[in-house]
């Protein structure tokens, strides 16, 4: 169902007010991406700083970026929570605003336990709209290990998965297991995404495209296309970039660089804060080598 390229969004803020949305700024990022080919976007992920949002914001952010994007691709809004009550709300919002599909981390901090697992998922579900599960063990402090996967594939309103955890031979099984349902497994990292297209991955969530969109959708072309050389050399120019992409947390390394080259960004919300001067330059170096 969720196929190709989506970035995941940067939320931009006003210079003036790190609590002060920049909604025309995200409208004009969303149309510089749009412009250039890619296939989805996801407002409100970890990339959009999601965990400093109020409510009231994640619904700015989601439904202004659904009256850009006007059907043109879809939106998976992120609605995760470290708590069901609030997931539900986040989830039921963004259904009411339009949005295609969600995208719903697992709880982080909790750590709970199978069965807690499976009914929070269930209950996002049964709301009847598409949810993408997120694993991220390096923000949860959790894996979500391929058999909990495939039994959670069964519910028909789990569609799929963004993989995050690093391990490719997981991503492998969790495509082994999940090959009967209608399900996407979705890379959750720039660098993994050539691997798990060529393990029968659907696409991926990108931090990399918010600035480099073009290659991006042509890696991911080639690929579809059978052109296995051009995907490659493209996976392999885009490298530098997308290590610079981590020498902070995500997203302090995007932010500057969209601020860099021009694209609306502001501050970051506390506690994330500036790169230091020297990576600040090194980012700088690393852009300057791409058009």
């Amino acid at each position: 169902m969720f196929e190709g390229v989506y970035p995941a969004l940067i939320t931009p803020f006003k210079d003036n007010s790190e609590r002060d949305l920049d909604l025309d700024g995200l409208s004009s990022n969303i149309e510089f991406l749009i412009s250039r080919g890619v296939h989805g976007v996801v407002p409100c992920g970890s990339t959009g700083e999601s965990a400093t949002l109020t409510f009231e914001e994640h619904e700015e952010v989601i439904g202004r970026t659904i009256e850009v994007v006007n059907g043109r691709v879809p939106v998976l809004a992120g609605t995760g929570s470290n708590n069901t009550s609030e997931a539900l709300r986040f989830t039921k919002a963004a259904k009411d605003l339009g949005a295609d599909g969600v995208l719903v981390l697992s709880p982080y901090y909790n750590k709970p336990n199978r069965s807690g697992l499976v009914k929070h998922y269930t209950k996002l579900a049964d709301l009847d709209i598409p949810v993408i599960v997120y694993n991220v063990p390096g923000r949860t402090g959790q894996n979500l290990a391929p058999d909990l996967i495939a039994e959670l594939a069964k519910h028909p309103s789990i569609a799929g998965i963004k993989e995050a955890s690093g391990d490719i031979v997981q991503m492998s099984r969790v495509i082994e297991y999940t090959a009967d349902e209608d399900f996407s497994v979705i890379s959750g990292d720039d660098a993994m995404s050539l691997p798990l297209l060529a393990l029968g991955g659907s696409g991926v969530i990108s931090v990399a495209a918010n600035i480099m969109p073009e290659p991006m959708v042509a890696m991911y072309e080639k690929f579809k296309s059978g052109d296995l050389a051009g995907a490659r050399e493209i996976h392999y120019r885009l490298s530098p970039l997308i290590r610079s992409m981590f020498i902070e947390t995500n997203p302090i390394p995007v932010k500057a660089a969209s601020g860099i080259l021009g694209m609306a960004a502001g501050p970051l919300r506390l506690p994330l804060d500036y790169m230091e001067d020297e990576k600040v330059s090194a980012l700088k170096e690393v852009l300057s080598h791409y058009d």
